[in-house]
């Protein structure tokens, strides 16, 4: 079995004349000028990790809710609400976080864009994967820096994990094992109309929360050549169009498989876990229990090195405000690599095309739910294929935030 390739390549950025850094009179590179578009709960991480950086400036937000923009600029010191993306782009920006609801991700990606500016999406980068290509294409050919938000790579836990692939601690990893296992109340689904319906969130729990355990797993193990899944919706039935519950096998390109398991009909939740063996025998663990918290490697058997960590007492499910409160840090870290990588003209560490992958998994992950058989990611079929046809909900169209 080949070892998989997961050295992420940096490839420097070539920038029209109108990306490139901008300088004071005195020849000083100037403080980037950041915009944040969409200001609903998880807007306020990235409005956090850019205060703390030094040379960047927030300038502007944006909300198609202009009580909600207003009261959002007003917490954050912000100095400009803006209810329009071509009155946030008039504030000469030179970065921007995307923080709306999926499936105008698209719209705010290009229009970025076509202004030069670098863009840093939050996942899923897309709900369909042509939309994502648009995406990925429009910033390669402006010259402009684009990367997806998978904080959970900035562990120290998760880097461990990586470097034991890469440094052959582990052999060739052969197999993977991924548990997401969570809680969700109704209110979760009721509190923003989007959530749960295909048109608006593209999926349930495979989407929306696992989705940072198939990012982990490329991460790892490098492409999926064939998947295999069964879903189904067991709790908010009469709320939600998407599915709460689902079990897949994978095959990687290398050879090796993967169990995928993921569910928010659990109370209370239990936490996520990915686990890799490799062909030394080898096994290693990344356990983020409870979710938001910081993970650790639960499991670390490898020769001359072993420990076990496995909590003594199960905990309470959190709100989401706490488990984004938690993510923080990460959310920080991966912002300030964000910055750096535009200053720099280098890839960040979660490219738009580590994104289009993992979404061109998880396309094929719906499509078999769907079809009952295994499917490739390389088809690139909307996600929105795996609804049933029989089913109610609207045909999805490409949503505005004008």
């Amino acid at each position: 079995m080949s070892h998989p390739q997961t050295t992420a390549n940096t490839p420097e950025v070539t920038r029209p004349e109108n990306c490139e850094p901008r300088r004071s009179g005195a020849g000083e590179v100037r403080a980037l000028r950041a915009g944040i578009i969409g200001c609903g709960a998880i807007a306020a991480n990235h409005a956090s990790a850019y205060r703390d950086l030094p040379g960047v400036e927030i300038i502007g937000c944006f909300d198609i809710d202009d009580q909600r923009a207003r009261a959002f600029a007003a917490e954050h010191d912000i100095p400009r609400a803006v209810t329009t993306l071509p009155a946030l782009f008039d504030l000469d920006l030179d970065i921007v976080s995307v923080c709306t609801p999926h499936p105008t991700h698209e719209e705010v990606v290009v229009t970025a864009a076509d202004h030069g500016v670098h863009v840093l999406c939050e996942k899923p980068i897309a709900i369909d994967v042509a939309s994502a290509e648009r995406m990925v294409r429009s910033c390669r050919d402006a010259g402009v820096t684009l990367g997806c938000v998978f904080q959970r790579r900035l562990w120290p836990a998760a880097q461990r994990i990586r470097t034991a692939i890469e440094d052959g601690t582990l052999g060739d990893p052969i197999l993977a094992r991924i548990e997401v296992l969570l809680h969700r109340d109704s209110s979760y689904y009721t509190a923003t109309p989007w959530r749960g319906k295909w048109a608006s969130d593209g999926g349930g729990v495979l989407m929306t929360q696992a989705i940072h355990y198939v990012d982990l797993l490329q991460w790892y193990l490098g492409d999926v050549e064939w998947v295999m899944t069964a879903a189904d919706t067991f709790t908010h039935g009469d709320i939600i169009e998407v599915e709460d519950t689902l079990a897949a096998t994978l095959r990687l390109s290398s050879g090796a498989i993967a169990q995928f398991t993921a569910s928010t009909a659990l109370t209370p939740g239990l936490g996520q876990r990915i686990a890799i063996t490799g062909s030394t025998g080898a096994t290693v663990s990344l356990f983020e229990y409870p979710e938001g918290a910081e993970a650790i490697n639960d499991v670390w058997a490898v020769p001359a090195d072993r420990s076990f960590d496995y909590p003594e007492t199960i905990l309470d499910d959190r709100a989401l405000s706490e488990i984004n409160g938690s993510l923080m840090p990460f959310h920080a870290a991966q912002i300030a690599d964000f910055v750096d990588s535009v200053h720099a003209g280098r890839a960040p560490v979660v490219t738009g095309e580590d994104a289009l992958r993992s979404l061109g998994t998880m396309s094929a992950l719906y499509r078999s739910m769907r079809s009952g058989r295994p499917e490739r990611p390389d088809e690139y079929a909307s996600v929105n294929a795996a609804r049933d046809d029989s089913a109610d909900s609207e045909t999805p169209g490409k949503e505005t935030v004008r």
